[in-house]
């Protein structure tokens, strides 16, 4: 579903653009936790970063707006969006500590340039029911010759996606037809998901394509979650649960591909305009 890196990733390349104002990132991150705060993984990183502290905390939510503007001001500088996953580590460097974090938390900001690339890793903090309220702590990492992460077109990732779609309408089916075993209703679920997601505004320059490829992609992850929780392994056969994990697999797949894909056209095309 989506992420607070991906708020932050399209949030802050709109106000570098000048599509947004500083009050609209931080506006997008407290939508996650109302507190959000900046570490450097380590000294070299604090240095290169201009943080000018050594490991530790070193700021709150401006500080992280500073750490990127600061980074976008290189020629030829970028932000994007990583979302790794185990067999799909694209755009991490790999045997360095920002791959390793990043992959736990299957998310992160970058700012590119030709020979650098600055990572911000999100941990979240205060789960629901703790006394002290949520916080995102952003991990700075600093590495040279940053790899080339490439992602399909928008076009090819939304024809794609049509298949995605067709066979999670075919799971949400399957799931509803399962439903009075249980007392959970399967579209409610997903409504319940989604309405989480449209919680997160997104910049007004988003290309409607995009967006339109950020709502699929949403809706057959949720279905793909839903039918995660929902899957009855324990009465399925071998075969039966075999073709079930497939088949979220695949849905978990093409969602993923198709939001990444909407994400850079997005990121484009503030810096387009």
């Amino acid at each position: 579903m989506w992420c607070v890196s991906g708020s932050l990733a399209l949030w802050a390349n709109a106000w570098l653009a000048g599509r947004a104002a500083p009050d609209d990132v931080l506006d997008a991150l407290s939508a996650w936790a109302p507190r959000h705060s900046l570490a450097v993984h380590d000294a070299v990183s604090a240095g290169r970063a201009g943080l000018g502290l050594p490991d530790g905390q070193a700021g709150g939510p401006m500080a992280v707006l500073a750490t990127i503007r600061r980074a976008a001001s290189a020629p030829g500088a970028h932000v994007g969006l990583l979302a790794p996953i185990p067999g799909d580590v694209r755009g991490l460097p790999a045997g360095t500590a920002f791959a390793r974090q990043a992959l736990d938390a299957g998310e992160a900001v970058t700012v590119s340039t030709g020979d650098t690339l600055i990572g911000l890793v999100p941990e979240a903090s205060g789960p629901p029911g703790g006394g002290e309220d949520p916080e995102v702590r952003w991990t700075v990492h600093v590495l040279s010759a940053p790899p080339v992460s490439e992602h399909p077109a928008l076009g090819a990732a939304e024809y794609a996606l049509r298949d995605a779609v067709r066979t999670a309408a075919d799971t949400l089916g399957g799931m509803i037809a399962a439903a009075p075993d249980t007392d959970a209703d399967p579209r409610a679920l997903v409504e319940d998901l989604l309405d989480d997601v449209r919680a997160h505004r997104l910049p007004g320059h988003c290309p409607a394509r995009a967006l339109r490829v950020l709502e699929q992609a949403d809706r057959v992850e949720a279905i793909r979650l839903v039918g995660a929780e929902l899957a009855p392994s324990g009465t399925q056969s071998f075969s039966q649960a075999r073709i079930t994990d497939d088949t979220l697999r695949e849905l978990a797949a093409g969602a993923r591909t198709a939001r990444l894909a909407a994400v850079a056209a997005i990121l484009a095309s503030a810096r387009s305009g």
